[in-house]
């Protein structure tokens, strides 16, 4: 894998939320944020038709999320997806190398909505140990490195589970482009932040502090948001990814999301067993 990196067009800089010392409460916010723009983006009827789709062609009813963090967007594309005749009563487990105590608790006290958060951790480069489902991974695999990209890939491909993966934006852009314009890019993604934060559910006072008094949310959500787009692995680099994964008892489909308008929304690169 090493030898074939250079092929790749992605790059790995850095994000403040692979940072295992960034706070917690922070992240949050900046998930918040991120849920702001999904619904903005019409993003959760998108995924939960993608994810309709393939819990209809597979015969399945629980979707298992993989690198949850603090919730992301599964929990409101699950009440999508249940509003489809006959996946009424698909759960959602959401998991995550690193489960916080909190969040668990946060979604594990309400039985009611079908969704649980596992609270021992879960390697998504050993899928075996990962609960029976639908693989999910949404706006994540961006933040994997090349060989753990891979593993993931490998492991779900070795024990026949279903995967769907979605990354918001594409990698498309030149490497120079994006340098030129990384500070007006910057600018407006801060200014975005200003207009998006009256949307944030729950309003807290950390939310509103840290974005129009102390701007730490701000900064940190456009870096974040413009280190993201070359760490996506375009099309290309999928293809690096795969090689030598191809086979007749498990299909590879990458493609744009769409939504039903035809308008693209992001990427996805699905894998299932071929049944």
């Amino acid at each position: 894998m090493e030898n074939i990196i250079v092929l790749m067009k992605r790059i790995q800089l850095f994000e403040f939320e692979d940072f295992s010392w960034f706070p917690f409460w922070l992240r949050t916010c900046m998930t918040n944020l991120i849920m702001v723009l999904h619904r903005m983006m019409g993003i959760g009827d998108v995924l939960a038709d993608l994810i309709a789709n393939i819990l209809k062609k597979q015969g399945l009813s629980q979707i298992v999320d993989l690198g949850s963090g603090s919730g992301g967007a599964m929990p409101e594309v699950l009440k999508i997806v249940q509003k489809t005749p006959g996946l009424e009563n698909v759960e959602l487990v959401m998991t995550d190398l690193y489960p916080n105590p909190e969040v668990a608790k946060k979604y594990n006290q309400n039985g009611s909505d079908k969704i649980s958060y596992l609270e021992t951790p879960v390697d998504a480069t050993k899928i075996a140990d990962a609960p029976e489902g639908l693989k999910t991974m949404v706006n994540s695999f961006h933040h994997m490195p090349p060989a753990a990209a891979r593993k993931i890939l490998e492991s779900c491909q070795q024990n026949g589970q279903p995967l769907l993966i979605y990354e918001l934006a594409e990698n498309k852009m030149s490497l120079l482009l994006w340098w030129v314009l990384l500070p007006i890019s910057l600018l407006i993604l801060m200014i975005m932040v200003l207009f998006m934060t009256p949307f944030v559910k729950p309003l807290t006072w950390q939310q509103l502090v840290f974005t129009y008094l102390i701007p730490i949310i701000p900064i940190c959500y456009a870096w974040d948001g413009q280190a993201s787009m070359p760490r996506i692995y375009a099309f290309k680099d999928i293809d690096v990814l795969l090689e030598g994964l191809h086979s007749d008892d498990y299909v590879w489909e990458k493609g744009h999301a769409k939504k039903k308008n035809g308008k693209k929304t992001g990427t996805y690169l699905m894998g299932l067993p071929n049944s």
